[in-house]
């Protein structure tokens, strides 16, 4: 009986601890809107993604920090990342981030990924950027019907 009620408890235990694990490796990706509405995941990295702003990347020369903007066109959002960006970064094109959000109200990023062809934009990416451009169309519209 003894047998039975540790392997039950060693069970319960290791259950657990997978759980656990699991919960604190989990990353949430948030919309930039929604960063901007502080609708974010407290004390926790999440993942943003959008296209990099044309002529926003700074970085002196012989660096590896630097500071970049997204946006999802209806909002944008300065990005820290300090290290090698991969090969296909670059201002125009899609990225997602994995990091937190500084004091500063800044996104301090872990990791750069970005898309791996022309023809490639990442889910949450993509449908981030179809909510924006539906929104826009919809003030469009009734900013029209208005005059």
């Amino acid at each position: 009986m003894l047998a039975v009620g540790l392997v039950a408890t060693g069970v319960v235990v290791a259950a657990a601890l997978t759980l656990s694990a699991f919960e604190e490796s989990m990353m949430f990706y948030v919309e930039i809107s929604d960063v901007h509405n502080a609708d974010i995941p407290e004390d926790r990295s999440f993942r943003v993604g959008g296209i990099v702003v044309e002529d926003s990347v700074i970085r002196r020369p012989g660096e590896l920090e630097m500071q970049f903007t997204v946006t999802d066109h209806e909002a944008e959002l300065a990005v820290l990342y300090s290290g090698v960006l991969p090969d296909l970064f670059r201002e125009g094109q899609g990225i997602i981030a994995h990091g937190q959000l500084n004091d500063d109200g800044k996104f301090v990023a872990d990791t750069v990924l970005a898309k791996h062809d022309e023809n490639y934009m990442p889910p949450e990416v993509a449908d981030s950027l179809a909510k924006s451009a539906a929104a826009k169309a919809t003030t469009d519209k009734e900013a029209s019907n208005e005059k």
